[in-house]
């Protein structure tokens, strides 16, 4: 991903929903203008959830996911089934594509349902217009016709108008620097590191700091210590990754205020507060308690991985006892968080906000602590309190 593309997880996340053969695909294609999603007259034509990524006026960027039928059957197909209602969690605007000829059907109403419990914003495209004479009102329904176009500005308006307001979202770092402040940015160059770019928290640090006409000094770790010496003028904050915590705050002198990549994107998905509160569960951890480390993302493991060695490493260390490790990564989260003692979740640049939310309630809802990679890091280093001197209101909460 080049540092001109707005990543997935920063996109308006707008899932399409119904049963199969209801024209999802065709409704797809009708609103991006192009022949992006497979169509076809035989059911179940889309048998997983596929994204599509685009530009919707006056919203900007969207991820637009096509989803399988809501009235799949058999094994394999209420697995089809199961997984559509999984895009739920990730879903900011749902489209219901339901068929003008027939009506509501039981799976329709289900999801409707469904989408009124969780106080999802959603818009019911009635499709197959052009071959309906008896167009009846519908809650939240704009009659559309996939194959004339019919009705198709208006579906877009709809969903325009259902989408949540971004407009008070929190910046990631630029409500913390002024104009021309000097920022540090630490990241470490090693196994772990991507060829030939910056992983995505980084990224997005960087262009917030721009938004906000500060200055960054992007280096690794064995230089921190002399650049800072060398620049003549105090940062006013130091961000590092969470890897070398230790070191950085060792370096960082005690009036510069210095936190984590991993800490600021807690912040910015909302789940900082929790992830403070549920850190002091760590100290409980004992000997055959089963922790639950989850990432967002999937990559390939290296040979001293943060969240598959380091963290478990540092944390048999911190507690002085064996503790059992389970791993999840990409969209795979267990639905069942009893067996663990605690969760520790990366800091989620790779899911949206309402993925990180819903993963958030989960773990609340079965009394599971869920904390966070920079939280726990700091934590167990005895630095979480400066690391969270740029945040005083959660600086507070300890």
């Amino acid at each position: 991903m080049g540092l001109n593309d707005t990543p997935s997880s920063e996109r308006l996340h707008i899932g399409i929903f119904g049963r199969r053969n209801a024209g999802k695909s065709s409704i797809i294609n009708a609103i991006t203008g192009q022949n992006l999603s497979i169509v076809s007259d035989v059911k179940g034509t889309t048998t997983d959830p596929v994204k599509k990524t685009m530009e919707m006026l006056p919203l900007g960027p969207v991820e637009i996911i096509d989803t399988p039928g809501i009235d799949d059957e058999g094994e394999l197909g209420s697995k089809r089934v199961e997984k559509s209602y999984e895009i739920l969690n990730r879903t900011d605007v749902a489209v219901l594509v339901a068929d003008g000829q027939t009506g509501l059907t039981e799976q329709d109403k289900a999801l409707i349902k469904e989408l009124k419990d969780r106080k999802l914003p959603y818009v019911i495209a009635v499709n197959k217009a052009d071959l309906t004479e008896k167009r009846e009102a519908m809650e939240n329904g704009v009659w559309v016709s996939a194959k004339t176009g019919e009705g198709i500005d208006e579906l877009k308006k709809s969903i325009i108008l259902a989408a949540p307001n971004e407009e008070n979202k929190t910046k990631l770092v630029g409500d913390l620097v002024s104009p021309g402040d000097f920022v540090v940015l630490v990241v470490p160059i090693d196994k772990a590191a991507p060829k030939g770019r910056l992983i995505l928290p980084q990224q997005m640090v960087i262009r917030d700091l721009l938004d906000a006409d500060a200055i960054s000094v992007t280096l690794k770790e064995d230089s921190l210590k002399s650049t800072l010496n060398r620049l003549g003028i105090k940062p006013k904050l130091v961000i590092t990754d969470s890897q070398v915590f230790e070191s950085v705050a060792r370096d960082t002198p005690d009036d510069i205020l210095m936190t984590s990549f991993s800490i600021l994107m807690a912040r910015y998905k909302g789940n900082l507060k929790s992830a403070i509160e549920a850190v002091n569960a760590v100290r409980n951890i004992k000997k055959g308690d089963k922790i639950l480390i989850s990432e967002g993302c999937t990559h390939h493991r290296q040979c001293d991985d943060i969240g598959t060695v380091k963290i478990p490493r540092w944390l048999k260390n911190f507690v002085g006892e064996d503790v059992e490790f389970e791993f999840s990564s990409g969209i795979g989260f267990p639905k069942d968080l009893t067996p663990y003692k605690a969760i520790i979740h990366c800091g989620g640049c790779m899911l949206n906000e309402k993925e990180m939310k819903y993963r958030e309630l989960c773990a609340r809802r079965q009394g599971v602590p869920m904390t966070n990679y920079g939280v726990f890091i700091a934590f167990i280093n005895g630095i979480l309190q400066r690391s969270l001197e740029p945040f005083p209101d959660y600086r507070a909460m300890l």
